[in-house]
C-alpha cells in the first residue's frame, strides 16, 4: 500500500516515519506494512534467536529484529527515490560495522536477510523484496525466505536459490561459517 504521492530520500523518510510506524521506503514510495500474526512472530524469533545465539558464540557481529531499516538503494539524483527495507531477521558481520548499529537506519543490506511468508504477502512483494537485497552495492550474500504453510525455506544468493524442505537443513555457508540449523527446528510447537 503506497502512503503519499511523493519520493523520499531515506534521511527525510527517518524523520518522518522512524521508529513509528511499520513502514518501508521502496523506490522513494512508502509503504505500509501490516503487523504479522502470531505464527510468523513465533517462526522470527525462533530464527533470530538461534542465529542471535551462534553470532554472539563465536563473536561474528550483529543480529537485528524485525523492522529494522537497512538502506538498499540510494538515488543519486534529488528525486530521492531510496530504498529501505526491514527484514524478519537481519545479520550484519562485525567488520561491515566496527562503530556498532547505528541510531538510524543501517547504511547498507545485511549480509543475511531473513523474510518469513505471511498469508497477506503475493510473490510479486516477495521476488522485489529479494531483488532488492540483491541490488548492486548492498553488501547481501544471503536471503532465506521462509514458507511456514509448506515448512520450507528458500535460500537465495547471488549465483541462484534452492528450495530446503522440513527434514533439510539450514547452513550458513560462508556468511555465517558453522551454523547449520535444522528446519524442523524453525517452526515453534509445544513440547
Amino acid at each position: 500500500m503506497v502512503i503519499q504521492e511523493r519520493s523520499y530520500t531515506a534521511e527525510a523518510f527517518w524523520e518522518i516515519y522512524g521508529g513509528k510506524k511499520f513502514v518501508e521506503l521502496v523506490n522513494g514510495e512508502p509503504r505500509e506494512t501490516m503487523p504479522a500474526g502470531g505464527e510468523h512472530g513465533g517462526i522470527t524469533n525462533q530464527l533470530g534467536r538461534h542465529i542471535g545465539n551462534f553470532v554472539e558464540e563465536h563473536n561474528l557481529g550483529y543480529v537485528t529484529a524485525a523492522e529494522t531499516g537497512y538502506i538498499l538503494y540510494k538515488d543519486p539524483t534529488p528525486q530521492g527515490k531510496d530504498t529501505v527495507r526491514g527484514p524478519d531477521v537481519g545479520f550484519i558481520t562485525l567488520h561491515r560495522l566496527p562503530e556498532g548499529l547505528p541510531e538510524k537506519y543501517i547504511p547498507f543490506g545485511p549480509d543475511l536477510a531473513v523474510e518469513v511468508i505471511s498469508p497477506g504477502n503475493s510473490a510479486d512483494d516477495i521476488q522485489e523484496k529479494i531483488d532488492d537485497y540483491f541490488l548492486p552495492d548492498t553488501g547481501t550474500r544471503l536471503v532465506w525466505v521462509v514458507y511456514p504453510r509448506s515448512k520450507t525455506v528458500n535460500i537465495h544468493t547471488r549465483e541462484g536459490s534452492k528450495r530446503v524442505g522440513i527434514d533439510g537443513i539450514l547452513d550458513g555457508g560462508d556468511v555465517l561459517p558453522g551454523f547449520r540449523l535444522e528446519v524442523a527446528r524453525v517452526f515453534p510447537k509445544p513440547k
